[in-house]
């Protein structure tokens, strides 16, 4: 059955038919705190909705109540999904989230964050191939999202025997969205489905939102800009999890920013916070010479050379699967192929005794991998305080005088209300932020930060680029910033590095 016959089935069955959600009134509370008041909202067939406002208005906490992962505690909340399945088997709902909740092969133990770079403990992991084929319903009659329409639509064919450990973030981003249309449901929820990916990708992924709507799939996805599907019908904005208005998506105007808007911040505290303590000195930072990292044949890096120099503001830059988080790992101490590559980290050639921690004491650091695997059973002055310690999460009593500094970042970032907060129960922003705070939190000599804006709203990238360039320029600080947005890029950024599919292009 080609797509167009099939999305003319599917508006016939749904032209006149009852909603396939509808939620009044609705309140949802999360660790005690009110997070969506008075929501009402309603889905009729044909309509695809986008989700917007600031972070922590409410949007991903919708797509959860959406769900059932958040129950209501007032209000009601009615799913007709059901009545939308025209396929035997069909799945009501499918969510692509955030984070993605990858197991073990024996699916006992959930991956943790350097388990990627060591290969004798990622042999655990499911292959691409694995978990498709688990999600898939063979017995299904009619699926027009089969596992090998997948793999090509999404163009998984040279993952499918790679390990889900070992993805990249876009290649993470591909499997998530594949394993959520395999299931062939009703209605598909996307929260930012676009963050993290560089230009070409995003293109990809809302040409593909477009095929998937088309063949009769209905979409609510979150979004902070107008990079929208065109298939997107609706908007819905939030402010205070509450819906501040209901638009078709041709009246619905996106905030503009004021050019003399720019977030002030405390540049008085940020320079007392930073020069707490004498910068130590060194004369190479970063010194790699022809680095080469394989995985079996797979290519990772290829003949990698750079030198970063104490005080230099870098950019790592490249598409998906480039290479750099794999880089970045080898500085930051968490790959053990830094090892059989001649590397000199703060002056000192790695493998001449010195150990992971006597790394990680000199280096913040922040990645969506760091984010992904974060313990989140920890409060946000916990997870800042963990920073002096290099750990996921406080394992020792807190320090008084450590707990006030972790005090004075959040007040930097925007974020003591979420000081006793657990992470768990915080928008992405305020994690994301939490996270980034852990990184500054010693006065690290490197600083690294690889898409730290991932889940922020306008004001918050604003705010955080003008702290990275009052930090590059009240300290000696060494930065490497990766993003795929060039308007994120801190003005202070002086170098940049290009990497693609392993090699130094620029």
């Amino acid at each position: 059955m080609c797509l167009f016959s099939l999305y003319l089935i599917h508006l016939l069955l749904h032209i006149t038919a009852m909603p396939l959600l509808s939620i009044k009134n609705a309140i949802v509370k999360q660790g005690g705190n009110i997070i969506l008041k008075d929501i009402s909202f309603t889905l009729r067939p044909g309509e695809n909705w986008a989700l917007t406002g600031a972070s922590g208005s409410g949007k991903t906490a919708l797509l959860h109540t959406i769900t059932g992962r958040l129950p209501i505690n007032g209000g009601t909340i009615e799913r007709n999904l059901e009545a939308g399945i025209i396929k035997p088997r069909h799945k009501p709902i499918a969510l692509v989230d955030a984070k993605h909740h990858f197991r073990n092969s024996s699916n006992t133990t959930d991956f943790y964050y350097q388990q990627r770079y060591n290969a004798s403990e990622s042999d655990e992991g499911q292959t691409v191939r694995q978990h498709l084929t688990e999600l898939s319903d063979t017995s299904r009659l009619i699926a027009f999202w089969t596992i090998e329409k997948v793999v090509d639509r999404l163009m998984l064919d040279h993952l499918l025997d790679k390990q889900l450990i070992k993805l990249s973030n876009g290649e993470t981003k591909r499997l998530m969205l594949a394993a959520a249309i395999v299931k062939n449901p009703v209605l598909l929820l996307l929260d930012n489905p676009l963050t993290g990916l560089d230009i070409q990708t995003r293109a990809f992924f809302t040409r593909l939102i477009d095929e998937i709507i088309v063949s009769g799939i209905t979409v609510i996805m979150t979004a902070s800009t107008p990079e929208l599907p065109a298939g997107i019908t609706q908007i819905a904005h939030l402010e205070n999890g509450s819906i501040a208005g209901t638009y078709p998506i041709r009246e619905f105007v996106w905030p503009q920013k004021e050019a003399d808007q720019t977030p002030a911040i405390n540049e008085a505290l940020i320079n007392d916070l930073v020069n707490r303590t004498p910068a130590p000195v060194f004369q190479d930072i970063v010194k790699m010479k022809d680095v080469t990292v394989k995985y079996g044949d797979n290519l990772i890096l290829d003949n990698v050379n750079w030198h970063i120099k104490p005080g230099d503001h870098c950019a790592l830059l490249g598409p998906n699967g480039a290479g750099k988080s794999t880089l970045l790992s080898l500085i930051n101490g968490d790959n053990p192929q830094a090892y059989a590559n001649d590397i000199v980290l703060f002056d000192r050639k790695r493998g001449s005794g010195e150990s992971i921690w006597d790394i990680k004491n000199k280096t913040g650091y922040v990645s969506p991998e760091l984010y992904q695997y974060f313990p989140a059973d920890s409060s946000g002055l916990q997870v800042i305080e963990s920073g002096f310690y290099d750990t996921l999460g406080l394992f020792r009593p807190s320090q008084p005088s450590r707990q006030a500094l972790a005090m004075q970042w959040m007040e930097v970032l925007e974020i003591k209300p979420y000081a006793r907060q657990l992470l768990k129960n915080m928008p992405a922003s305020a994690q994301r932020l939490c996270l980034l705070a852990r990184a500054l939190v010693k006065n690290p000599a490197l600083l690294i930060l690889d898409e730290p804006c991932q889940g922020m709203d306008e004001h918050q990238r604003l705010q955080f680029k003008n702290m990275i360039d009052t930090i590059c320029r009240v300290s000696s600080v060494t930065l490497i910033y990766v993003t795929h947005y060039q308007q994120e890029i801190p003005n202070c950024v002086d170098k940049v590095l290009k990497l693609d599919k392993g090699i130094v292009v620029s």
